[in-house]
């Protein structure tokens, strides 16, 4: 277990470190990978994850964009915020605070789970204007069932108390990390496992990681989806265990200008677990659309 993430230390052998570079924006140190020449496209990974999450498609995607990839507030190498700076409004002016600083307007924005939630959001307060949200297994509603018990009110104050990460962290052994990804319903290979115990093992990535799930409001998404004037493209995954694949339906009914992608076969991670798919649906979502709204 270990306190914080040492990029000398624990970053030595990140994925396209070379890419990596350390910003300070908004309120801010930002870990965000830079790479390729073109359209700017904005990464955004879910709840958890990091960087690593996009480690075998940067290089595929810097072929025809300017790839810009950070790790979300209180992620990774990212520092952490307060707990208010983890709700999803605060983190949406923070990203618009590095893309200022990064003078990047993005042409495309991609998010996985939570991330693109976050674009969605951005979107709607018109911090970014791209042509087009591409979205991996997005989170957009509030959770339900297990998940949703636990971040009750009295849960929230839970995950709270300086104890959890502590915890969490000291539990993140190859088995227990090996078991989490597996219930997204995905697969993922011995490199990716290997980061994301990596990542659950540090107290402050976790202590992040519950900030933001605790600090999360999603409610305004029902009545706020339909001001989204960017066209949404809704991928989901038919084998995903952590968001019902007709989320992404329920999101494009909402949504002004939407186009759903099924991928069966995949599960949360099928950004990882088929990166080249992945890739070629960012650069040409329109072949793989199953319906539009």
């Amino acid at each position: 277990m270990t306190i914080t993430l040492d990029w000398e230390k624990d970053g030595k052998d990140w994925p396209n470190r070379e890419a990596s570079r350390f910003v300070d924006a908004g309120s801010l140190r930002w870990h965000v990978q830079l790479a390729g020449d073109g359209p700017a496209l904005l990464l955004l990974h879910g709840t958890g994850s990091s960087t690593h999450s996009w480690r075998d498609m940067i290089p595929a995607l810097a072929e025809t964009f300017t790839v810009v990839a950070p790790d979300l507030p209180g992620h990774a190498f990212t520092s952490r915020p307060t707990r208010r700076g983890l709700s999803l409004p605060s983190m949406a002016a923070e990203l618009a605070a590095l893309l200022a600083t990064l003078k990047l307007e993005p042409r495309c924005a991609v998010g996985h789970s939570a991330g693109s939630a976050i674009l969605a959001r951005m979107g709607v307060d018109k911090l970014i204007t791209p042509e087009a949200i591409v979205s991996f297994n997005g989170a957009f509603f509030p959770m339900g069932g297990a998940a949703g018990q636990w971040f009750s009110p009295l849960a929230k104050f839970v995950a709270g108390s300086p104890l959890m990460p502590k915890i969490f962290a000291a539990m993140a052994d190859d088995r227990t990390v090996e078991r989490l990804i597996k219930d997204t319903g995905s697969t993922i290979d011995a490199r990716g496992l290997a980061l994301y115990r990596r990542l659950f093992s540090c107290e402050s990535h976790v202590a992040g990681t519950l900030g933001m799930m605790s600090a999360w409001d999603l409610h305004w998404v029902e009545s706020d989806m339909r001001r989204l004037a960017i066209m949404l493209y809704l991928v989901k995954a038919g084998g995903d265990l952590s968001i019902p694949p007709a989320t992404a339906n329920r999101a494009a009914r909402l949504a002004r200008k939407s186009a759903v992608i099924t991928i069966p076969g995949l599960g949360h991670l099928a950004h990882e677990e088929k990166p080249q798919l992945a890739v070629d649906i960012i650069k040409a979502p329109e072949n793989f659309v199953e319906r539009k709204h």
